[in-house]
């Protein structure tokens, strides 16, 4: 009895380890994004839209853009096109009509403990 639970539950733990989630990052390389936000307690939604090769983000009635550089299929940088801050970005999961990322400063300030955040962007073309 105890050696059939010892069977199952690594036969468990050996098929949980090979789930991998769905990531075709390529069909979101570009097109038009929406996604939400929260600042200060409130919930927010921007929109961006992304090329090859830049960024338009549009958020609380401002409109801002950065040059985009891709690492491979789902992971990028954008840095602002004044140059002041970059942020990297990888793709971690994919479904038909959206992307989960995670998301971190793409300067390592040694003074600053690094914190990584989760966001999900819809595609809306």
């Amino acid at each position: 009895m105890m050696k059939n639970i010892f069977s199952t539950l690594a036969l468990c733990l050996i098929l949980g380890s090979c789930y991998e989630p769905e990531r075709d990052c390529e069909k979101y390389k570009t097109g038009a994004f929406k996604f939400n936000y929260e600042i200060n307690d409130t919930l927010k939604e921007g929109k961006f839209i992304r090329t090859e090769d830049y960024s338009i983000d549009y958020y609380e009635n401002k409109v801002d853009s950065a040059t985009v550089r891709w690492f491979n299929d789902c992971e990028f940088v954008l840095q602002d096109i004044n140059g002041k801050t970059a942020i990297h970005y990888k793709i971690i999961s994919t479904t038909d009509s959206s992307y989960t990322f995670q998301y971190k400063s793409a300067v390592k300030d040694p003074n600053k403990k690094l914190i990584v955040k989760t966001g999900t962007a819809i595609k809306t073309n």
